[in-house]
């Protein structure tokens, strides 16, 4: 792609949240949704692939219809109540249907099935982008309007998306869908808590960055795709395949890692709210992510891939590949668990 058009491109990404970051009235927010859209679909489709063209096809029509919705919403709300104010949600109708579209544009389950999918049909820096930078604009809006949504909704979503990103993730041998899957999870986890402590939630989005980072990088760095191609990881980088053990295990919220904090933070609020049972269900959920993560642990350090005459070596061709920013995402994804209490300090 043209080194123009990419910049064009990139810096509409971030008009598009910045704008929706600044937006007190509905309809600029719409705007900048609008054009963090627009501006990621030719990132999808650049490679001109059958697969990519129908990822880009697919994210498109979701992120409209989402969109549309919000739009309408805002509107019926506007008419109601004479109100065009991010935060003055006052129609109950209104307000859950703001949720249901900002929870499709995030991939909260039950309106995740999209998610898979699309990231399936994207190279590994766009699927970066729409896993990370992507859910900031509508994140912010959720956060800004968790008052008027009906605090029993909220919970069933977060407790059915980590389920689901648990589930779902099991039995894929695409790298990509596992980490849409993960993402899924972590999305719950955000969403749970919401009502409760809203500094938690940021603090959940702001680890979940650092760790997919890291682990889009390093995937990137090493050219997998699937499970099966993790076992030359080794060959090609030993201390990469340590580190990115390492990575996994924190996505799946294994102490003493990074990745441990938000879920030791969420199941002691969830507790201080007597929600013992919200909390059980969360906890058995990351036990069952944790096994996916550990399947990719397994197939990356324990295992050694096949060798035979008509396969390729490609552990012997040199990388031209920037490491720092995966140096640092991983450093900051193994290694804050210590710091948890300045890092609350500065969240709250």
């Amino acid at each position: 792609m043209n080194p123009y058009v990419m910049a064009t491109l990139l810096s509409s990404l971030g008009l598009g949240t910045t704008l929706t970051f600044a937006s007190s009235h509905w309809l600029l927010a719409w705007m900048g949704l609008e054009i963090n859209t627009l501006a990621i679909v030719p990132l999808m489709a650049q490679h001109h692939h059958p697969r990519a063209v129908e990822a880009a096809t697919k994210y498109f029509l979701i992120q409209a219809t989402a969109a549309a919705v919000i739009l309408f919403a805002s509107t019926t709300n506007a008419w109601i109540t004479g109100q065009w104010d991010v935060t003055n949600m006052s129609d109950p109708i209104a307000s859950t249907m703001v949720l249901a579209a900002l929870s499709l544009k995030v991939g909260l389950a039950p309106m995740h099935f999209w998610m898979p999918e699309v990231l399936q049909g994207l190279d590994l820096l766009t699927g970066l982008i729409l896993s990370t930078w992507q859910k900031l604009a509508p994140f912010t809006l959720i956060i800004q309007t968790f008052q008027t949504f009906d605090p029993l909704l909220l919970t069933a979503l977060g407790l059915a998306s980590t389920l689901v990103g648990g589930w779902g993730g099991l039995n894929q041998t695409q790298l990509r869908k596992v980490l849409a899957y993960s993402s899924i999870a972590h999305m719950g986890w955000m969403v749970i808590i919401l009502q409760h402590a809203p500094h938690l939630t940021f603090l959940a989005l702001l680890t979940y960055i650092l760790m997919t980072s890291a682990a889009f990088l390093t995937l990137k760095l090493s050219h997998a795709t699937k499970i099966g191609t993790l076992a030359t990881t080794w060959s090609k980088s030993p201390l990469m395949t340590a580190t990115a053990t390492l990575v996994l295990l924190s996505l799946g919220g294994l102490p003493p890692l990074t990745g441990f904090i938000p879920k030791w933070l969420i199941l002691q609020e969830l507790t201080k709210q007597g929600l013992p049972l919200p909390a059980t269900v969360m906890a058995l959920a990351a036990l069952i992510s944790l096994y996916f993560y550990l399947r990719l642990c397994y197939a990356m350090t324990l295992t050694i891939s096949p060798n035979t005459i008509t396969s390729t070596t490609p552990w012997r061709a040199q990388t031209n590949q920037v490491s720092i920013p995966l140096a640092l995402s991983t450093v900051m994804a193994l290694g804050l668990l210590p710091i948890t209490p300045t890092i609350v300090t500065l969240v709250i």
